[in-house]
């Protein structure tokens, strides 16, 4: 029996057919607790269950109990028998063993047959499975729950004629089942004379297209309830699913075809559907059209999702008169108008509407009439330029977005009072001052006031704050308040870009959850507190431009969860710590560019697998740079890896599951970094994860370059200027070819520029200037194509594009001496397959995470980083072939 059949048993969970205790008897040791001897198991389940074990790798000896010499499967480690079934095999039940988790290959093996009262089924994502004949599925005829998502059924013909066969088959799940590549998934003549039992139905991420109706017609009937067909590429609907009289559910989410939305309500108010209809999702699709008063038929409905579509007019007026609608989400459409007066008619408890050019709402009195309503998000909705009053009369509200909105004025004092779990005035003109609200807002609220111009101080602040974002504003005065936030909750505080004074405060050790920690552009001063050492879940440290002094706390170690820590632009001292280098492994940045730190650069650092940004520019820096820095694997690995900049973090709520919501409320942090980026500063922000750059400029460094730095090959700035090297440029350093920008002006670099720089076609900015180098430039389109400044105060240099002619050369010739990068005639070829092959290959990896909706956040935020990557790697892709046409 095939390895891959381990994983399978250790996923079942198989549905009692009696749960009294008289009717079910768990054995073990062959005896009852009233050490009654019971009758054996059968033998061909217990065959079964022996082959199963056969092939096995099982090293902790959790299946020791199944053993060929003793009779009675049913006292097996994790086996359950029915003795109202004739003591068959009801129920496997094998995690508690620690056998799931394992990937596995291969065929499904028929001897599950055998096993022929299984009521649950479940072989869920158990690696690469597959099953090629399912007839062994017709001797269950006892099977309530099939599920065996992730399972390829792409060579299970008549796998629909089969499930047919089950007669009390209720709930089917076949997830990313590659159905769309089964040949003959059923027999024509088939299909006429049968009928089906299943209320459950998920045909997810398989590819489908609306051809698939035609074989899903007899899975469906008036039993059917639920019907998930989410992620594949349906244009719509067929009319059939009109007339399913029980269905209650449907996900059409993520489908890549377009589909028009008057079409589609009208394909499912053909019938007697619309009458017990509930939910309808399409999250995430292609949807066209206006929302129709078609939509008004759906009496029943109670949740509509049609975020994230092409949905553009009017909203219908008819949608806030549904009875029964309590969650309503149209956001990220192309909507407009103003919203209609009839909102005040709606029940609803979630409505969101943000990220539409809607145009407002209606009177005062309308919108107080949403008595019911807990959540409302507008978000880049055009409410503004007064404050909306209408608010304050909402007395369930407790989660409110408004931000983006084009509100200028000041928050009513009546605002403040009421309870809020969220809330979000972001980005708008909002000025003022904010009241005490440590008794007013609700229990672990999250509140987001940035980009505003409110002023004062900061007030005291609810204790059980899970999230704070205040930067961008103009507060002003200490920062005690973190003391009063006490209750251990808080994983997010951004109060930077204000005009906060004072120190630190050392009451830390409550904040033992926080993750990201930014009190950067502010006018703080004095030491890091020891109680920084209590932060053992932050990420990110950003202290930059402050005036913070003194050492780095040896407490800060304690951080060891830290990938990002920004310490610039303050007047920290001392020696860089080498613990950085020991217990801060996870760093991507390190940030300590204008202090005064004093001493040798630290080999320790040499031991960050991960850092891809090294800062130390502007202090007061000497000795050798390491050679082991081209030990930092994440500067020289070749290919694209996940950015680490983005942080996704969920806001936690002590009464989410009373709040209802449809989906929880997930915010993402983007670590941003003043760079100095070709002669000027800039500010990075969600391309920070793409860049890979050293700069240890502006510093009394001395000795030669390293030539071992020339194996940073994934290296896109390097900067060196304003030290005291010597020696010669690395022969090597054109091996650097992805360098972008290279800076070693201002040192005293001897002998000539390297021909191999020729090969550092992606170049586009270069400094070389105020050195001591000598000999004619190499000669190439690249060498040339920068100013005469950037090789100015190098008395021997000479040669284009200077104007100082080298020795021997004639007065009017000018060299000729080609310097070709090398393997320069294969590049169009190889770039044009490479891009072909790209293209395949991103697809095939990465379309069937783009359908799954467990990892689809995370794939859109490896999207976004990708794409940014895939641009930048276009642009010096095509710089390069131009700048080969010229040569």
């Amino acid at each position: 029996m095939h390895p891959c059949v381990f994983i399978v048993f250790s996923l079942f969970l198989l549905c009692l057919q009696n749960t009294t205790a008289n009717q079910l008897v768990t054995l073990r040791g062959g005896g009852d607790a009233n050490g009654v001897i019971r009758n054996k198991c059968l033998d061909k389940e217990r065959d079964a269950l022996l082959q199963f074990k056969a092939n096995l790798h099982d090293p902790d000896g959790s299946l020791s109990t199944w053993r060929p010499e003793d009779d009675d499967c049913c006292a097996w480690e994790g086996v359950w028998c029915d003795s109202q079934t004739g003591h068959h095999v009801t129920d496997l039940y094998l995690s508690d063993a620690g056998l799931v988790g394992n990937s596995f290959y291969g065929i499904i093996p028929p001897e599950f047959g055998n096993l022929t009262k299984l009521q649950r089924l479940s072989l869920q994502d158990v690696g690469r499975c597959r099953v090629e004949n399912p007839q062994w599925l017709s001797s269950l005829s006892h099977l309530k729950e099939l599920e065996v998502d992730g399972i390829s059924l792409a060579k299970a013909n008549q796998w629909v004629n089969v499930i047919l066969n089950l007669p009390k088959l209720s709930d089917l799940s076949l997830d990313g089942c590659e159905l769309s590549q089964v040949m003959y998934p059923y027999s024509s003549s088939f299909l006429n004379s049968s009928s089906s039992s299943i209320e459950f139905l998920s045909l997810r991420n398989n590819n489908l297209t609306s051809s698939m109706y035609h074989w899903m017609f007899p899975l469906t009937s008036n039993k059917l309830r639920f019907l998930d067909l989410s992620s594949n590429m349906l244009d719509g609907i067929p009319k059939y699913l009109g007339n399913l009289c029980s269905l209650e559910t449907l996900y059409f989410n993520n489908n890549s075809a377009v589909v028009k939305v008057p079409d589609f309500l009208n394909n499912l108010s053909s019938g007697c559907s619309f009458l017990t209809f509930q939910d309808l999702s399409i999250r995430r699709s292609q949807f066209t059209g206006s929302l129709s008063d078609e939509i008004q038929k759906f009496s029943s409905l109670s949740f509509l999702d049609l975020s994230d579509n092409q949905i553009n007019g009017a909203i219908s007026e008819k949608l806030w008169e549904l009875p029964l609608l309590e969650k309503i989400d149209l956001s990220q459409n192309h909507l407009s108008g103003t919203i209609s007066k009839n909102i005040g008619k709606s029940k609803a408890l979630y409505i969101n509407l943000s990220k539409n050019p809607l145009q407002g709402v209606p009177s005062t009195d309308h919108m107080s009439n949403l008595s019911y309503v807990k959540h409302i998000d507008l978000r880049s909705c055009k409410l503004g330029p007064h404050f909306p009053i209408w608010m304050k009369k909402l007395e369930n509200l407790t989660r409110l977005d408004i931000s983006n909105t084009s509100i200028s004025d000041t928050v009513p004092p009546e605002f403040w009072k009421m309870k809020f779990d969220y809330l979000n005035l972001s980005s708008n003109n909002i000025s003022g001052k904010i009241p005490d609200l440590s008794l007013i807002l609700g229990y672990t609220p999250a509140m987001d006031l940035s980009s505003n111009n409110f002023d004062g101080p900061i007030p005291h602040l609810p204790s059980s704050l899970t999230s704070l974002n205040l930067s961008r504003n103009k507060f002003s005065g200490g920062i005690s308040f973190l003391c009063q936030i006490v209750d251990g909750l808080l994983e997010f505080l951004d109060i930077s870009h204000n005009s906060l004074t004072g120190q630190l405060p050392d009451c830390l050790w409550h904040f033992k959850e926080l993750k990201i920690l930014n009190l950067g552009h502010n006018n703080l001063s004095g030491r890091l507190p020891p109680s920084i050492r209590s932060l053992i879940e932050l990420e990110v440290l950003y202290l930059y431009k402050n005036n913070f002094s003194g050492e780095l706390p040896l407490s800060l170690k304690n951080c060891t969860k830290l990938n990002f820590l920004d310490l610039g632009a303050n007047r920290f001292s001392g020696n860089v710590p080498a613990w950085i280098g020991e217990n801060l492994s996870g760093l991507y940045g390190l940030i300590l560019r204008s202090n005064n730190f004093f001493g040798t650069i630290p080999l320790q650092l040499c031991q960050l697998p991960n850092l891809q940004i090294l800062d130390f520019s502007r202090n007061n820096l000497h000795g050798s740079i390491p050679s082991c820095l081209s030990n930092l694997t994440r500067m020289a690995q070749e290919g694209f890896l996940p950015p680490p900049n983005v942080h996704p973090y969920a806001f936690r709520f002590a009464n989410f599951a009373k709040f209802n919501l449809p989906y929880p409320n997930e915010e993402e942090y983007v670590d941003h970094a003043m760079i100095e980026w070709q002669g000027d500063e800039r500010e990075f922000t969600h391309n920070l994860g793409l860049l890979k750059s050293i700069d240890l400029s502006s510093n009394n460094l001395t000795g030669n370059i390293p030539h071992e730095l020339t194996n940073l090959h994934e290296l896109l700035a390097l900067n060196l200027s304003k030290n005291a090297l010597l020696g010669e440029i690395p022969q090597k350093i054109g091996q650097m070819k992805k360098l972008l920008t290279l800076d070693i002006s201002r040192n005293n670099l001897s002998g000539g520029i390297p021909s191999s720089m020729c090969q550092m076609t992606f170049l586009g900015y270069l400094n070389v200037s105020s050195n001591n180098l000598s000999g004619r430039i190499p000669s190439s389109t690249q060498l040339q194509s920068f100013q005469p400044s950037s090789y100015d105060g190098n008395a021997g240099l000479c040669g284009p594009p200077l104007f100082r002619k080298c020795t021997g050369d004639e007065e009017s010739q000018v060299p000729s001496v080609v310097c070709k990068s090398e393997g320069d005639e294969d590049w169009r070829w190889f770039y044009i397959s490479g891009a072909a092959g790209f293209v395949t290959g991103f697809w095939i990896a990465c379309g069937t995470l783009l359908l799954n909706h467990r990892g689809r956040r995370a794939f859109f935020h490896f999207y976004d980083s990708f794409r940014d990557w895939v641009y930048q790697e276009v642009v010096v892709f095509i710089t390069k072939l131009r700048r080969i046409e010229r040569m």
